[in-house]
C-alpha cells in the first residue's frame, strides 16, 4: 500500500502527482496486466532475448557514433 504524506498547506494537486508518479515506478499496473492472461515461459524468454539484442545494438550504435 502507498502512503503519501501530505504537507500542511500542500495543494492536494501536487500529492495527487506524487502518488501517480509513486505508484507508476513501483510497476503495480504492468504487473497487473501482465497476469490477465498467461504467457508460456518460452515467448517470455524469447520477448527477453529480442529486447536484449535490441538494448544491445542501440548501445553499439551510441558508442560508434
Amino acid at each position: 500500500m502507498l502512503i503519501i504524506p501530505v504537507k500542511d498547506g500542500e495543494n492536494i494537486d501536487r500529492a495527487l502527482k506524487r502518488f501517480k508518479r509513486k505508484f507508476d515506478r513501483t510497476k503495480t499496473m504492468r504487473t497487473l496486466r501482465g497476469k490477465k492472461q498467461f504467457t508460456k515461459p518460452s515467448v517470455n524468454k524469447r520477448a527477453q532475448m529480442i529486447k536484449a539484442s535490441y538494448v544491445q545494438r542501440r548501445r553499439t550504435a551510441e558508442e560508434q557514433s
